[in-house]
């Protein structure tokens, strides 16, 4: 992707101004967060982007152990899990403190003009912004998490409250706001390609994949938004896009933009159609009505996280969740 950026600027040289496109970028997290590695990747992407700075260097999971890391499926914080050997690099993960000096580093050095985490929770965000702001750097600018009408945790959990402007100020940029394809409605007469019971039908659609969802890879992780409640959800909205004559994914992109939470929304497409689309919902100045609202809502009360649903626990798990992470 980077590559494919990096390309579509040195074309447009000369009609294009760098000042005027913001490029956002990541940083592998976990134990591949240190010091060394910062700077050593934000140069690889810088080369691949061709281009001297990155607007917004983004931590893509945070550096220590967290239940986000396991999709939902932890039933609970584990604190060993903090003291595992897959985060006990060079004697124990990065401290937040060493990132937040890391992170300026590079703003000092002009590559980078922000930073910010993805994939973190209420506590991560805080424990920056404050550690930054103590140390006299340059706190994150924004977080990028997990939000759609399937997935409305950062609203209830604490990150919508730290993110206030009335207190740490920093923006929210909203992730799978159509559940990798599910909220456009193309998985709902046929079943992606991991779920559907009709194999040789399954078989076409992994030889022509529709979406990720398509994609034995993808298709696995991202089981969270086929759940049974998350199904049952995405048709009760499909009903409601349907009364009030628009797309699901109409309906999806406008109720995200309309949330105070959001400060932008990443959107990915399978063809021409679908970018189009998306461009009309963010052009549309109109906003849903208060009615179309509150027949979400009500949707939305009824399972208030259907993406960790799981109706499958059986006694073959041991241990693991429905993707093969480990649960208490």
């Amino acid at each position: 992707t980077e590559e494919c950026i990096g390309r579509w600027l040195r074309e447009r040289e000369g009609s294009v101004k760098r000042e005027d496109v913001v490029i956002a970028t990541k940083l592998t997290g976990g134990r591949n967060v240190n010091p060394r590695n910062i700077k050593k990747d934000c140069e690889g992407s810088l080369k691949r982007l061709g281009t001297d700075y990155i607007d917004v260097y983004q931590l893509h999971w945070p550096q220590r152990y967290s239940p986000q890391s396991n999709w939902g499926q932890s039933l609970q914080y584990q604190v060993e899990n903090d003291a595992s050997p897959y985060w006990r690099n060079g004697g124990g993960p990065t401290s937040i403190e060493d990132l937040c000096i890391s992170m300026q580093g590079l703003i000092q050095e002009g590559k980078i003009r922000g930073w910010g985490l993805c994939n973190d929770n209420a506590y991560g965000l805080t424990a920056c912004t404050r550690t930054a702001k103590f140390l006299g750097t340059t706190p994150p600018v924004n977080l990028q998490g997990d939000f759609s009408l399937i997935d409305r945790k950062s609203e209830e959990n604490g990150v919508a409250e730290a993110a206030s402007p009335y207190n740490e100020n920093v923006g929210f940029m909203a992730y799978n706001a159509l559940a990798s394809g599910m909220l456009t409605g193309k998985y709902r007469d046929v079943p992606s390609a991991m779920d559907d019971p009709d194999r040789q039908r399954a078989s076409k659609s992994l030889e022509k994949p529709r979406g990720r969802m398509d994609t034995r890879g993808w298709g696995g992780t991202l089981h969270r938004y086929r759940t049974d409640a998350a199904r049952a959800a995405i048709e009760e909205y499909a009903e409601i896009a349907k009364r009030n004559n628009m797309s699901l994914a109409e309906l999806s992109l406008r109720w995200c933009r309309q949330r105070s939470l959001i400060t932008t929304t990443l959107v990915g497409h399978t063809s021409m159609d679908q970018l189009k689309e998306s461009i009309k919902c963010f052009t549309t100045k109109e906003p849903l009505s208060e009615q179309i609202m509150w027949a979400i809502d009500v949707v939305h009360m009824k399972n208030r996280l259907p993406i960790f649903s799981n109706a499958r626990v059986g006694k073959d798990w041991y241990g693991e969740g429905i993707i093969g992470e480990p649960i208490p």
